[in-house]
């Protein structure tokens, strides 16, 4: 049998998404931090689900969004991540399959339902997440598909799922296995009030074990502590071998080493809904490393990317990918 080989192999949290609009009056009177991710438990799901306006129920997740977004473009992806035997744990299954990701990650057969993110969207574009993790807790290191990671030129793995003690386990399990095998790992900050709950970890293990860090402005500032982004980008440099720091409108960051690539961002659409930008940044950039671009090239298509997620309600591009890649690699 030929052996299988993935570019990148995407660790996280199995997620639908429920997507409505919201005013900032709403997220006052919930008392709901604009633009963070919180999470919650089941009763108080179904309580904010019921104030919620018509919403639009789509697959998401962090890592899964990356994922669908490597396939988009071309590239050979697989998923780790846990649902229930339930109906948003078939949409999901169904959902990310269809997109050409690869996952065979085992259902649970009781416990916590699938888990779902209530996410508000203000007329400024902007996402408050509210997430019920549900059976995503119960990923663990017993999930982890040796010959996956093995695989995989990389290893993607979302910071939200730190925050069960099982996913820690997963995460660490899954970076010996791509270091042993001569891989890259790969981590995404999340969101910067997760950095705030694990700072201290956070820092040891990617010191220890990332090869590459993915992270906004807000979290990469919140992880080393300062008000600084070129302190946090000074720093960083000497703890990974690449960077990728976002930075909204202003664009993006890549440092390796001694090198710094700036990459602007494209101001040429309407923002519709900033969810699954930095996630679909990743997806770029991961397929352009690994099928052959340099650093500022993996950059802009990481830009393509995030742009054209942003354009739309969802964190999945609706998009193909790979013709508007061929499109702008016409141009260069």
């Amino acid at each position: 049998m030929t052996k299988r080989m993935f570019d990148t192999t995407c660790i996280g949290n199995a997620i639908v998404d429920v997507i409505s609009k919201a005013d900032d009056a709403f997220l006052a009177t919930e008392n709901l931090t604009k633009n963070s991710m919180n999470l919650i438990d089941k009763a108080r799901a179904e309580e904010l689900y019921a104030k919620m306006q018509s919403a639009i129920e789509m697959s998401g997740g962090s890592a899964g969004n990356t994922a669908a977004g490597v396939a988009s473009l071309g590239g050979k992806c697989a998923y780790i991540g846990k649902v229930r035997d339930d109906q948003l744990g078939d949409i999901f299954s169904h959902d990310i399959r269809a997109a050409g990701v690869t996952f065979e990650t085992a259902k649970s057969t009781n416990g916590a339902a699938t888990a779902r993110s209530l996410i508000l969207v203000t007329p400024d574009a902007h996402r408050t997440m509210n997430t019920y993790l549900g059976a995503c807790i119960e990923l663990g290191p017993e999930d982890i598909d040796p010959e996956i990671i093995a695989a995989s030129k990389v290893t993607y793995m979302e910071g939200y799922l730190w925050d069960p003690e099982n996913g820690k386990q997963a995460f660490r399990k899954a970076a010996e296995i791509s270091h042993d095998a001569g891989q890259r790992v790969s981590l995404t900050l999340s969101d910067s009030f997760c950095v705030d709950r694990y700072r201290t970890e956070f820092q040891e293990f990617i010191k220890g074990g990332v090869d590459i860090l993915f992270a906004n402005e807000d979290e990469i500032k919140s992880l080393y502590e300062t008000q600084r982004f070129d302190e946090a980008l000074d720093t960083v440099r000497g703890q990974v071998e690449i960077a990728c720091l976002t930075r909204s409108e202003k664009g993006s960051v890549i440092v390796k080493g001694s090198e710094a690539h700036a990459i602007p961002a494209d101001t040429d659409i309407d923002v519709v809904d900033t969810t699954g930008a930095g996630d679909l940044f990743a997806a770029g950039f991961l397929y352009g490393l690994t099928n052959g671009h340099d650093l500022a090239m993996s950059g802009r298509i990481g830009a393509m990317a995030a742009a054209e997620v942003i354009s739309h309600y969802g964190a999945r591009p609706t998009a193909d990918l790979k013709k508007l890649l061929q499109q702008k690699l016409a141009v260069v």
